[in-house]
């Protein structure tokens, strides 16, 4: 079920994914009332639940044929399978680039908010065919997890 505390909202200012974007990339933001630090509601949205984590295994199953990252590279820094990219009170940054598509996720708070947004540059067909057929997923799983930064909070 989700959270209707959750809303769909606009990229915040602040966000340092601002200077990535260009025509034809996909971006997303959802937030939800939260004091939490960027970190704390990072490694709370990437502690997938056992549905997501399904989700999870069966998309690094069906791309593995296509030469495609099942969990992302090693990092020093990492939240979840996510390697961290930018890390500062406001602002967590991960995500990393494959051959399809790149992508970061930003997990901003502010002013009694947090902020997730996803961005996505793709390179190529096979990236637009997969955004495609992940969105559906990938909504369920942003909205499911600022809900889960919603009761973490309260």
């Amino acid at each position: 079920m989700l959270d209707t505390r959750v809303k769909r909202s606009k990229l915040p200012a602040k966000s340092l994914l601002r200077s990535r974007l260009k025509e034809g990339d996909f971006l997303d933001c959802f937030s939800v009332a939260s004091n939490l630090s960027p970190r704390r509601a990072a490694e709370i949205i990437t502690d997938f639940p056992a549905w997501a984590m399904v989700l999870v295994r069966l998309r690094g199953f069906l791309v593995a044929p296509f030469g495609l990252s099942k969990t992302g590279p090693d990092a020093d820094d990492m939240v979840g399978i996510f390697p961290v990219e930018h890390d500062d009170e406001i602002e967590l940054i991960a995500g990393f680039n494959d051959r399809h598509l790149d992508f970061r996720v930003s997990v901003l708070s502010e002013g009694g908010r947090v902020s997730l947004a996803t961005w996505v540059h793709r390179h190529n067909l096979g990236g637009r065919l997969y955004l495609a057929a992940i969105l559906p997923f990938h909504i369920l799983i942003a909205r499911n997890a600022l809900a889960r930064v919603s009761h973490a909070s309260a």
